[in-house]
């Protein structure tokens, strides 16, 4: 009987590998006003970030301190992926939903789902000193909340 997974692919050469110590750590708090429900790219300070910790080889973590907005890697090249996206969210997590909790508002429990689904943290591999992202990749914080909101990201980068 074959086994599930086993030969499902074949992993290619490591590209780039490398191996040593982790000798150089980073942190800094980046605060993003968010118009309000929609997504704010985020990459580019993430990138100023990872080039002031002069890391090379790494990751970067990055943490958003809230449970009403959230993180994503998602497509930047289309702007209509995240119209889509922010649909798809409506369908999930509806506004005007029956929820218990309504205590800061009807878009509030929406809010809290919409979060569980998507992530408060990502972690971003760094080399040659820049995140490794793929090419139609960025970072975005979900504004879940309908009004804007200043919103909280912990960064720390570690590596060589």
């Amino acid at each position: 009987m074959r086994q599930a997974g086993r030969n499902a692919g074949k992993i290619g050469p490591l590209d780039g590998f490398s191996a040593g110590p982790a000798s150089r750590q980073a942190s800094a708090q980046l605060t993003v006003a968010t118009p309000g429900q929609g997504f704010s790219d985020i990459t580019e300070a993430v990138a100023e970030f990872v080039a002031r910790s002069e890391i090379r080889t790494g990751l970067v973590s990055v943490f958003c301190r809230h449970t009403s907005a959230s993180l994503t890697i998602q497509e930047n090249a289309d702007p209509d992926v995240r119209v889509d996206l922010m649909t798809a969210l409506d369908g999930f997590a509806p506004r005007h939903g029956q929820y218990v909790h309504g205590m800061e508002g009807p878009d509030d429990m929406p809010a809290h789902i919409r979060t569980m689904l998507t992530d408060s943290g990502l972690t971003v591999p760094i080399r040659d000193g820049r995140l490794a992202l793929g090419t139609w990749q960025g970072i975005y914080l979900i504004e879940h909340r309908d009004r804007g909101h200043r919103r909280e990201i912990v960064l720390h980068a570690v590596g060589a």
